[in-house]
């Protein structure tokens, strides 16, 4: 991985980005993808469309989702202590004990998420699961007046955000899901701009995947792609308790998965895999039997309909604050993408056949 492309994946991981409040995280797109886009735009919801070779017959679309789960404050006690509602999908587990930011208009402020220490709690409470509700941030204020004076009712909160490099390429961080995806679908304009290009290309950082796949729905409607490929995380099953009967043989650093299933256009994947045997990229195989949970189902079934692709990095740990992934399965993801936009052509027929 070239150095400057490896700082722009630890910016993404830098910057905040709940859903819906995804600013500072598409600066960073906007200002990496600077340097080579023919075209770079931001649509009314936020979403960042990165344009190379416009005006072609055929439209790809590359999308991976920028924004993170995260909570908004929602309400501040006379002590100054903040509670706040959750933003996608949460174990509630997973927050007790964390160092937090809240995004403020002034700045960040650090808070840390805590409850009654085990000592306190009795029988009961100890065998009973954490609640949200049951879940403070405290970030050292005096009383209401003094926490009122740096937060605000709605704004955003995050775990402690950056990336930390473990052993044999193995990275961690909170949101790899999905800024992996964003990194591999800005990367791989990237590079097939540089190999040159017959179809339009756009590579997308979506909004708010993470409340139901609302940036992808709104920018596919905008760019009216032939084909599109959503880049998101899937469950590694390399790691204890998981069962690969159900979820298949999944493994950080063998490689991008490649999703086959009635949400993806049979011949993009059997297309996506050729290649990547061609070209001797290292790749994993699997199956999904329903509509993907990910921006492959609103490009999909956009407008008369497009051929879509899901390629997948493999991440431990998802939703947490330590979600881990391959550095290697990112920059293989971005190749493969780039190696298929710089196949499709005009005369491609992607109408799977009778």
């Amino acid at each position: 991985m070239e150095s400057n492309a490896k700082q722009f994946f630890e910016d993404l991981l830098n910057a905040p980005g709940v859903s819906g409040y995804e600013e500072k995280v598409q600066d960073v797109v906007r200002s990496y993808a600077s340097s080579f886009a023919d075209q770079t735009d931001t649509d009314l919801h936020g979403n960042v469309i990165v344009q190379c070779n416009p005006g072609q017959e055929v439209r790809l679309m590359l999308a991976g989702h920028c924004d993170q789960i995260g909570m908004i404050v929602s309400y501040i006690d006379d002590q100054g202590f903040l509670y706040a509602q959750t933003v996608g999908g949460w174990d509630p587990q997973q927050l007790v004990g964390q160092r937090m930011t809240v995004w403020t208009d002034s700045g960040p402020v650090a808070g840390v998420i805590a409850r009654k220490p085990i000592h306190l709690l009795d029988e009961s409470e100890r065998k009973q699961v954490v609640k949200i509700k049951d879940l403070w941030i405290d970030i050292g204020a005096t009383d209401r007046e003094d926490a009122e004076s740096v937060v605000r009712i709605g704004d955003s909160v995050t775990m402690q955000l950056g990336m930390q490099e473990l052993r044999n390429g193995v990275a961690t961080a909170t949101a790899m899901d999905d800024r992996t995806g964003v990194w591999v679908v800005i990367e791989a304009i990237r590079r097939a701009k540089q190999r040159g290009l017959h179809c339009s290309l756009y590579a997308v950082s979506t909004v708010q995947e993470e409340i139901g796949l609302r940036g992808a729905r709104t920018s596919a409607f905008g760019i009216d792609p032939h084909l599109g490929i959503a880049v998101d995380v899937c469950h590694a099953t390399d790691c204890p308790t998981l069962d690969k009967r159900q979820r298949g043989v999944i493994n950080l650093g063998d490689g991008p998965v490649i999703f086959r299933g009635p949400n993806m256009n049979i011949k993009v994947a059997d297309c996506l895999y050729e290649i990547a045997v061609s070209k001797d990229i290292p790749h994993q195989v699997a199956a999904l039997g329903r509509a993907a949970p990910n921006d492959t189902n609103s490009m999909q079934v956009n407008r008369a309909g497009v051929a879509t692709g899901l390629v997948a990095i493999p991440n431990r740990y998802m939703h947490s604050a330590v979600e881990t992934i391959h550095l290697d399965d990112i920059d293989n993801a971005a190749e493969l993408l780039a190696e298929f936009a710089c196949r499709i052509t005009t005369t491609d027929e992607f109408v799977p056949s009778a």
